[in-house]
């Protein structure tokens, strides 16, 4: 069942645009009730994946419609793109000991070059866990099975706050894939209150395992709404970027991030655009990774390597006109770039109504289809 709405009402006072020195641009601000915050996975609350709902919003016209996301294909012609990226989630948290025999968990974020990694040291609390800021370079502390992971130098470190995130050299017993899968589990944060095994974290197209944390906007297909939107005419192709650790308290913009986009891919975005077709990006990751490799004359091409690419307003997008996401954080990064493909005043009415219809919130909660 759809509705469609055309909101006509003005912006919460509790939502405002926000300058603030150490974002990346104006995001929005707003007051995220905690019942919005999506504490488990849609099957554990008796849905389907593709059960969850979808707000699928028009900036040309701020039409809204409320559907659910296996009505997606609806909105959809022949012709159009979706681009998807096909990074898999890794068990990435890992418990962890200091040498005073203090526990922690070990988030492992980005896969760096000669064998480092950026990692986020928690603690924990009362809530979950919160960062751990009283880490020092040269430290090795214990993981499971006799592995270690030693501290070297801050990783991005601003010169105002604590380091979050270390360079770091993981010492294994084993290969890291088969140590994760044994030991690991996928990195949630405090609105999960237990545990999901990591089935419930992968995207059905996953291909290649390297993301922190799950690619969520692409959670909610199953292969027969991929086999729906296929036998409508709408093209598909893949990417890969690796996603880092999110900085939920922080709201920091985001560190390099490996990706890849193959030739094929860039022919079907580059076709897509010349014959006037939509080319709608399935997550923000997506737009990064396209973003980094679509040149000023708005030709996109293969590419691989690391991005540490911000969009904003300002910078505007070029490679993408659509956007599959989910809902984002108050003043987080990403909202930016949504701004930069839909203008600011449409992502606030979007938002608005999102909050007066309830929508939920995080990885396991509702969708937003942003078109012209």
């Amino acid at each position: 069942m759809q509705t469609l709405v055309k909101p006509m009402f003005s912006l919460p006072l509790a939502m405002q645009t926000m300058h603030d020195r150490n974002a990346p641009t104006s995001t929005l601000d707003f007051t995220l009730p905690p019942e919005l915050e999506a504490s488990e996975p849609p099957e554990a609350r008796g849905l389907t994946r593709d059960a969850v709902r979808l707000m699928v919003s028009h900036y040309g016209d701020d039409c809204i419609v409320h559907t659910r996301f296996s009505q997606l294909a609806d909105f959809f012609d022949a012709g159009d793109l979706l681009v998807l990226n096909t990074s898999g989630t890794l068990n990435a948290a890992l418990p962890v000991t200091r040498a005073d025999g203090s526990a922690l968990e070990l988030h492992l974020s980005t896969n760096l070059s000669a064998d480092l990694w950026s990692v986020e040291l928690r603690r924990f609390d009362a809530k979950g866990t919160q960062p751990f800021f009283d880490a020092t370079s040269g430290e090795t502390l214990s993981l499971p099975a006799g592995a270690r992971v030693t501290l070297h130098a801050p990783y991005h470190a601003r010169r105002d706050a604590p380091a979050r995130l270390w360079v770091a050299t993981l010492s294994l017993p084993i290969i890291l894939e088969d140590y994760l899968a044994r030991y690991g589990s996928p990195i949630r944060y405090n609105y999960v209150r237990q545990s999901w095994s990591a089935s419930y974290y992968q995207t059905v197209y996953a291909t290649e395992m390297g993301s922190a944390e799950m690619p969520s906007a692409g959670r909610a297909f199953t292969p027969e709404l991929i086999t729906q939107l296929i036998a409508r005419g709408v093209q598909i192709a893949p990417l890969i970027l690796h996603t880092g650790v999110a900085s939920l308290e922080a709201h920091e913009p985001p560190y390099a991030e490996f990706y890849r986009v193959p030739a094929s891919t860039a022919r079907l975005v580059n076709a897509a655009h010349d014959a006037g077709r939509r080319v709608v990006a399935v997550g923000t990751t997506v737009v990064r990774a396209l973003e980094t490799v679509t040149v000023d004359d708005g030709a996109t091409r293969a590419g691989e390597g690391w991005t540490e690419l911000i969009i904003t307003a300002a910078r505007g997008v070029r490679a993408v006109n659509g956007l599959l996401t989910g809902l984002h954080e108050p003043r987080a990064s990403h909202l930016a770039m949504l701004e930069a493909i839909a203008g600011n005043a449409h992502l606030r009415l979007t938002y608005a109504e999102a909050l007066r219809q309830k929508y939920l919130w995080h990885e396991f909660g509702d969708l937003h289809l942003i078109l012209p």
